[in-house]
């Protein structure tokens, strides 16, 4: 497996922590580094995990926003868990880093989504992330 794609996976756990405790990404990187890692995950998978979740938390407001106004007929707080956190991880991805490819972002979210959530969440994903990407003039 890619560094990237466990560094996607740190992330997506590290933010679903954040979520569920309600606790800074700071204390949450802290936190999942510190006790509840894989001790093999180090150097660029930790970096681009760590990337994600800081500039998720830098941009919090503007990337929910994001989910809100592109997930039509679903609130973001009723959302499942792993779904919408599967989804900052993509948005921080397209908006902030340059050098990943729109459909390497996609399909990752997509095949995270369908490793972590339920039947519905790689389409529910999909969906939303494209019209996200769209929205955000990503080719």
């Amino acid at each position: 497996m890619g560094s990237r794609r466990k560094g996607r996976e740190a992330a997506l756990r590290i933010l679903y922590f954040m979520d569920v405790a309600g606790v800074s990404g700071a204390h949450a990187i802290k936190a999942y580094w510190g006790h509840l890692a894989d001790p093999s995950l180090v150097g660029e998978e930790a970096e681009f995990a760590n990337d994600i979740v800081q500039s998720y938390a830098e941009h919090e407001n503007a990337i929910d926003e994001l989910i809100r106004a592109s997930s039509h007929h679903w609130r973001l707080e009723r959302m499942p868990i792993v779904d919408r956190n599967v989804l900052r991880v993509a948005i921080v991805e397209l908006r902030d880093m340059d050098g990943i490819p729109k459909r390497v972002t996609l399909n990752e979210a997509v095949e995270l989504a369908k490793r972590f959530g339920s039947e519905d969440s790689g389409s529910f994903v999909n969906g939303v992330l494209d019209r996200i990407a769209t929205e955000l003039g990503k080719p």
